[in-house]
């Protein structure tokens, strides 16, 4: 495993006020509530089946697609949004990419420039987060090693599953704080994994 360059490091951490200003349009009605379920197989079908729907939509301008987030550990709770990272050449160059979304019912509700150039789009059922990044980003690297970390560390994927739990109970009234709750042992699971880089680098 490589030691990573400090852009990968350092995780961005928003502001509530960032995320006032990122909203487009109407709030999603899924983010009124945090429901954590059990892990759910079908979670990598319903993956399969928007990642062929993003290659019928945009061919050639899709740099890579992966699944991210929850969904995408096998055993791990997880709220049932399919979280998708898209790489795009340039995700300024919103008419390259957020019209042919449109057609297959996604919407686009947070423009992030900040936050090396996201955008994020949902699915008309609100049942997918389409994450849009240039290809020079470092945060889909970031949700890689985090996926495929959680994948191969039951203690970690136990202990963030025990964390969302809770969380989710915590920030029932508040909804809108449970993803910046999860920052603390989100860090620290990340401390773990470029503590392990940095080790294997020196070897």
């Amino acid at each position: 495993m490589a030691e990573y360059p400090q852009e990968v490091t350092q995780r961005f951490h928003g502001t509530p006020e960032q995320m006032g200003a990122a909203l487009v349009g109407e709030r999603p009605r899924r983010w009124e509530s945090i429901v954590v379920e059990e892990y759910d197989p079908a979670w990598m079908e319903r993956f399969a089946a928007a990642s062929s729907l993003l290659q019928e939509g945009l061919g050639s301008q899709i740099v890579s697609i992966e699944h991210v987030g929850s969904t995408s550990v096998p055993g791990l709770a997880a709220k049932p949004i399919i979280d998708i990272d898209l790489l795009v050449q340039d995700t300024a160059e919103e008419t390259h990419y957020v019209p042919a979304l449109e057609r297959f019912g996604y919407r686009l509700v947070l423009r992030e420039p900040w936050w090396y150039g996201h955008r994020m789009l949902i699915s008309s059922v609100e049942d997918v987060h389409l994450h849009v990044w240039p290809q020079s980003a470092p945060e889909p690297i970031r949700h890689k090693l985090f996926r495929d970390w959680l994948r191969l560390h039951p203690e970690d994927r136990e202990l963030y599953a025990s964390t969302k739990r809770r969380l989710a109970r915590d920030t029932a009234e508040q909804p809108g704080d449970y993803n910046l709750a999860k920052n603390e042992v989100i860090d620290e699971i990340y401390a773990r994994i470029f503590a392990t880089a940095g080790e294997a680098g020196q070897g």
